[in-house]
């Protein structure tokens, strides 16, 4: 079974964030520290400013992991690629940039962030999604891009 990425899950869309939610709390309740993919990701490349490696390398094993658990449960993972690798990198590019700027990902800030009532990452949250919805907009309705 292979589910397409714009099909509306809401059983599975929660018990994934269930599980996302669960995660963060286990995290601050055992480390004292709050989840942000971007951050842990790029202790692991940076060497100034690197932590306990071990536990960073187990926490981006887990992510590769978990993809690799549903891909063998569901038959395959949702993917939905866009036309070009060249867009794909600048997509990627520009997401770490801005990832650097707000000092902090989508997951440091829109999960860890909100719960603990930060404005800053209110408002992060709030610019990276207005910017994310704009810019599918502007791909699929102006430049045809799907």
């Amino acid at each position: 079974m292979t589910l397409p990425a714009t099909d509306f899950t809401p059983l599975l869309s929660g018990v994934g964030g269930l599980l996302i939610g669960a995660s963060v709390v286990v995290l601050m309740a055992l480390n004292g520290k709050i989840a942000g993919i971007s951050g842990i990701a790029g202790r692991l490349v940076n060497t100034s400013a690197r932590g306990p490696l071990l536990e960073q390398l187990l926490f981006v094993a887990g992510l590769v992991g978990g993809a690799a658990v549903v891909a063998l449960v569901a038959g395959g993972v949702p993917q939905h690629l866009p036309p070009s690798l060249g867009l794909l990198a600048v997509a990627g590019l520009l997401v770490g940039f801005g990832a650097t700027i707000g000092q902090g990902c989508t997951s440091g800030h829109g999960v860890c962030g909100i719960a603990r009532l930060s404005v800053r990452s209110l408002t992060a949250t709030l610019v990276f999604m207005g910017v994310a919805i704009l810019v599918t907009f502007l791909m699929r309705h102006v430049g045809g891009l799907s």
